[in-house]
């Protein structure tokens, strides 16, 4: 492990591979996966990164719907060189710049071909240290909630 403040997406690699095991339609993970997020999207709005331009559309949508602001962001190829490894298969971080892309590739190594997937990284909008706003309280928000609900009612309803 390279950097001790990225342990978490370990943790989540793991749970990504076991949930694959089970063959589901879709896997859909949230975490306060890097501080990179904050830089690139402040600290109201989430990003959604997929191996599936459908399913990262579909998230958007649900979390539209539900008042709550993420951005679709791409998954670069060219990003994932930086965590080429001389003594491991993938290293735990990379290039710092596209730090969040580069987090959410290391991820995408875990998903098997096939399997649907995306990542909502909720860095910024899971603690609001300002005043309250919309239905956000101060302090822990309870993000994505909102949009997890949202989307099993959109899947349930044939969105996917």
């Amino acid at each position: 492990m390279l950097n001790t403040d990225a342990e978490g997406r370990l943790v989540l690699a793991d749970a990504i591979v076991r949930a694959s095991e089970d063959k589901p339609d879709l896997i859909v993970d949230v975490a306060t996966l890097t501080g990179a997020q904050l830089v690139a999207l402040g600290s109201r709005t989430s990003g959604i990164m997929s191996n599936d331009d459908a399913v990262r559309t579909v998230i958007h949508d649900a979390a539209t719907k539900a008042g709550e602001q993420m951005w679709p962001m791409p998954l670069p190829d060219d990003l994932h060189a930086s965590m080429d490894s001389p003594i491991a298969d993938i290293a735990n971080i990379g290039d710092k710049y596209g730090g969040m892309l580069v987090a959410g590739l290391f991820l995408r190594y875990f998903v098997p071909e096939g399997q649907r997937w995306a990542h909502v990284d909720i860095a910024g909008p899971s603690f609001n240290d300002a005043k309250p706003h919309g239905y956000t309280p101060k302090g822990g928000t309870g993000a994505a909630v909102r949009t997890l609900v949202q989307l099993a009612e959109d899947i349930a309803a044939g969105a996917l």
